[in-house]
């Protein structure tokens, strides 16, 4: 029998922020999970995180299951889900990091100068030293004690490609960043031809029939027992801010229907880059 256990590392403060965003509000990185698939002995690790110091939190709470850490897979190619994958393989050295084939380029630009260079502004002093990248999966699904974890192909989400993955054993899938649960979604990377893209990968979502969905990106405590419930809204997310830049005139609009339309979501400074991405003059 699987179980799954969701480690979430907190909103954290980023050192750098977009122009024009408010030094008197505290900019942070969204909270965001990584997720133990485990049976009586083996276990598979979905997303790794960023910083040196959650992956060691996270290793140390792998090793407190007691179980063999044998596979840690890496949904897309943004380095916040796998900068921390050198540490984790540190601790489980037998372990072998991996994502479908199509996100190994993505994941491999992400470990590229400018691209660390970034990371680096965000989290001065505070990533691994040591970078790995994934390497492609070999089949179609990843074996733990036996059971089947099924890596499903999505398309767009935050980035295009994008996987995320089902646990059919438990009706259950881990989302990576298609469907973001209480938090803003990173839209910044987006147009209206992407977004109508990111609804369709939705689609995907919803036909797995999922009865748990954890997000990459959630609050600690989120509710992991509503997949309708996260799928819809997240929908109604994509469709107001598409509908927010075409009423809108400038980021400062968005931001604005937003807020008022969500703003009970956390980490206000991924709205803040998304709506100003849309207005390359930048937020008036």
């Amino acid at each position: 029998m699987l179980s799954i256990d969701v480690f979430t590392s907190d909103y954290k403060p980023i050192a750098a922020t977009a122009p024009g965003w408010d030094a008197r509000q505290r900019a942070t990185w969204p909270a965001s999970t990584a997720t133990l698939v485990h049976g009586r002995r083996e276990a598979a690790l979905v997303d790794a995180l960023i910083t040196a110091e959650e992956a060691r939190d996270l290793t140390e709470w792998i090793r407190a299951t007691g179980k063999i850490l044998t596979t840690v897979y890496v949904t897309h190619g943004h380095a916040d889900h796998f900068l921390g994958l050198s540490v984790v393989l540190d601790a489980f050295p037998d372990a072998v990091a991996v994502a479908l084939p199509e996100v190994v380029p993505h994941a491999e630009e992400q470990l590229s100068a400018p691209y660390l260079a970034y990371w680096e502004s965000l989290f001065p002093g505070r990533l691994p030293h040591r970078h790995v990248c994934p390497r492609p999966l070999d089949g179609d699904v990843i074996d733990v004690d036996g059971h089947e974890l099924r890596p499903v192909r999505v398309g767009q989400s935050d980035t295009d490609p994008s996987t995320v993955v089902h646990v059919p054993d438990l009706d259950a899938v881990v989302g990576g960043d298609v469907a973001y649960n209480g938090i803003h979604m990173w839209l910044a990377q987006t147009d209206r031809t992407a977004r109508d893209r990111w609804q369709r990968a939705l689609d995907v979502v919803e036909d797995l029939r999922p009865h748990r969905l954890v997000a990459g990106h959630q609050p600690p405590g989120a509710d992991e027992t509503d997949p309708a419930g996260v799928i819809a809204a997240s929908r109604r997310y994509l469709s107001d801010f598409d509908a927010a830049v075409r009423a809108g005139d400038s980021a400062a609009d968005v931001i604005r229907t937003m807020t008022a339309a969500h703003g009970e979501r956390g980490n206000p400074y991924t709205l803040y880059v998304s709506a100003t991405s849309q207005y390359p003059a930048g937020a008036s």
